[in-house]
């Protein structure tokens, strides 16, 4: 059987993948910031549960050490975990800043860190890195979380460059806004006496709520790409773009060029 590691398998995305990979015959290393979050799994022998914060290099070693005592090799590493942060730039904190670059970008960064001497020693590898759309497009009110998303593209095209004389694939995986609950745990910055703040909030948040629940099939293509990959990795680099809305979206910005969607996104968004 062959192995894979899920960052943030405890909730959402990550779970669902954990289920789907286990039940299509993979060992699944399901990781962590609380192992009871992992309770979902107790009836599922070949998914297990380890503690990891992306944000730890202490933590991803002292995991990395004791994934090693069980699994002799990983065949693919899949970073799912991240927030979001919705935020004007004038309002934003300090400590939110701070954590989602170290959940979102850093995060990838260090478990990759972690794992390429496991996929070098074996000679083979994948890392599956989750992004977004947008870490391509660009939209109000998503100066964090499209910074940190752009980041892991940019991150994980250039560290494909590196790994290729090892056998290690690495690709990225972009999709829109999927009904799960990951809409409903964006922290956002509080109501200000900025009238035109206030107003834009609630139509950016409005109309990203509507999205996610209006692509309800939106999980189960994430899902099964997710699994396609894994069973056939990308012989180089390659972003896989997935829904329709992040297809559309990306499509636009390509071919309309920065002023015209810019100008798109204006009228459509901003009204």
């Amino acid at each position: 059987m062959k192995n894979v590691l899920i960052t943030g398998a405890g909730s959402g995305l990550g779970k669902e993948l954990a289920f789907h990979f286990s039940k299509n015959g993979w060992n699944v290393i399901a990781t962590m910031i609380h192992l009871d979050h992992g309770f979902d799994f107790k009836d599922f022998p070949n998914i297990k549960c380890y503690l990891l914060d992306v944000t730890s290099s202490e933590s991803i070693e002292n995991a990395k050490i004791e994934i090693a005592k069980k699994y002799q090799t990983i065949d693919v590493v899949i970073n799912n975990a991240g927030i979001g942060y919705r935020s004007f730039v004038e309002l934003s904190k300090d400590e939110k800043i701070d954590q989602i670059v170290a959940v979102n970008w850093l995060g990838v960064v260090k478990v990759c860190r972690a794992f390429i001497p496991v996929f070098r020693n074996q000679k083979s590898g994948l890392f599956i890195n989750i992004s977004s759309i947008a870490g391509l497009v660009n939209l109000p009110l998503g100066s964090f979380y499209h910074s940190t998303k752009k980041a892991v593209e940019s991150f994980s095209e250039c560290m494909a460059y590196e790994l290729i004389d090892f056998n290690i694939k690495v690709c990225t995986v972009q999709f829109g806004n999927a009904n799960t609950n990951f809409q409903a745990n964006v922290t956002k910055s509080e109501n200000t006496d900025i009238e035109s703040y206030n107003v834009l909030m609630d139509r950016i948040s409005a109309i990203l709520i509507k999205k996610s629940n209006k692509n309800k099939e939106l999980i189960p293509k994430i899902i099964h790409k997710i699994f396609e990959i894994a069973e056939n990795p990308p012989k180089t680099f390659k972003r896989y773009t997935i829904g329709f809305d992040a297809k559309i979206m990306k499509f636009l910005r390509q071919c309309l060029g920065y002023k015209l969607f810019n100008s798109l996104i204006r009228r459509s968004v901003l009204k």
